[in-house]
């Protein structure tokens, strides 16, 4: 197949993770054929964020499957406009609605227990006199909240390694849903303690989406790879390619 006929699949981390929580899942796509990229988000903002993700979509050359894990199904949701975009799968992820914020769609739903471990910390923001406000989770409840069927040596280096996500990406509203235009596919992490599971049900059901469950933590993508491989190459395929 011609490089520009294959799909490539653009990995979108979440928050408190960085592009390294998909180091699993690229083997499997590789070695089935896939082209990867893992793009680093810049966890400031939704819009922004989505935007920079959509700049990394149009640089690429045929078609994209867009991944997204945790925050990263938000921003997928709007990065996912992008013409070359065949279809979206979130992980563990906010399918948000047109219109509708991280936190109001998550506010529907009791915490999962994740608010209580919530750290906040100022961050300057250039060319303001107001700083910013950066979330992550508190160090020594990172393992058991985000991790808790990871291996505890890794748990223990990410949990310092933690990418914080700007608190004004809680309220930005989402200025479209792409999985109204782009088949999707869902993964419900059926054991997760950083969102509450049926926050990721009600949005894929809502959308429409082929979704599967799978009993893992937050990190479903490093304590069950096979299974989010095959879910994304269930994605490439029904898109035909």
């Amino acid at each position: 197949m011609p490089r520009h006929a294959r799909p490539t699949v653009v990995l979108v981390h979440g928050a408190f993770a960085d592009a390294s929580s998909f180091a699993r899942v690229i083997p499997e796509l590789t070695a089935a054929g896939l082209d990867v990229l893992a793009p680093a988000v810049p966890n400031r903002g939704l819009v922004d964020d989505a935007a920079y993700i959509a700049s990394v979509i149009r640089a690429v050359e045929g078609p994209v499957i867009l991944v997204g894990h945790s925050y990263g199904g938000a921003v997928i949701t709007l990065a996912g406009a992008e013409d070359n975009v065949r279809a979206l799968v979130y992980l563990a992820g906010y399918a948000l609605e047109e219109g509708e914020s991280l936190g109001e769609l998550q506010g529907g739903f009791p915490d999962s227990g994740l608010g209580e471990a919530l750290v906040y910390t100022p961050f300057p923001v250039p060319g303001s006199d107001e700083p910013g406000t950066d979330v992550s989770v508190a160090v020594d409840r990172f393992p058991a909240l985000f991790a808790a069927d990871v291996a505890p040596d890794l748990a223990a280096v990410l949990a310092v390694s933690q990418r914080p996500l700007a608190a004004r990406a809680f309220a930005e509203p989402a200025p479209v849903a792409a999985w109204r235009t782009k088949p999707s596919w869902g993964l419900v992490a059926s054991a997760d303690r950083t969102i509450n599971p049926d926050v990721e049900r009600y949005g894929y059901e809502r959308a429409g989406m082929t979704t599967v469950e799978v009993d893992s933590s937050h990190l479903v993508m490093l304590s069950q790879p096979k299974a989010v491989a095959e879910l994304i190459l269930e994605a490439a395929r029904s898109t035909g390619h």
